[in-house]
């Protein structure tokens, strides 16, 4: 991407603002788990460390998620900010190929932190 370090603001809301943001952002009904927001900086050798973007978890979908799959929600969690972290970082799910890439991606990331975790 140009740099070595950069910066990325999360924010964790619950689900009545999160359907808000999903149905102004993408035409959507109720609430998701995660939204991102990517900014597209320009790397500056000098400058501060540039801003990716915005993540945006829903508490409460994360956690009715946990439950209705029986993953443990922090790890739930973090799957859900790996995700987000990566859409900032221009990967997407848009065609079956992206979506495998991104998926294999999550879970690599995702086991860093996890080790032993299963596959979602």
């Amino acid at each position: 991407m140009g740099w070595s370090e950069a910066e990325l603001s999360l924010t964790l809301i619950s689900d009545r603002p999160m359907a808000r943001l999903n149905r102004q952002t993408f035409q959507r009904r109720g609430p998701t788990n995660v939204i991102a927001f990517p900014f597209h900086p320009t790397p500056t050798p000098e400058g501060p460390p540039p801003l990716l973007g915005e993540v945006v978890i829903s508490l409460e979908t994360c956690a009715r998620q946990a439950q209705e799959t029986g993953w443990p929600v922090e790890e739930l969690f973090d799957f859900f900010l790996i995700h987000g972290i990566l859409h900032l970082l221009d990967y997407d799910h848009d065609t079956p190929e992206h979506e495998a890439r991104m998926d294999e991606k999550t879970l690599e990331l995702l086991r860093l932190l996890h080790p032993g975790i299963k596959d979602i």
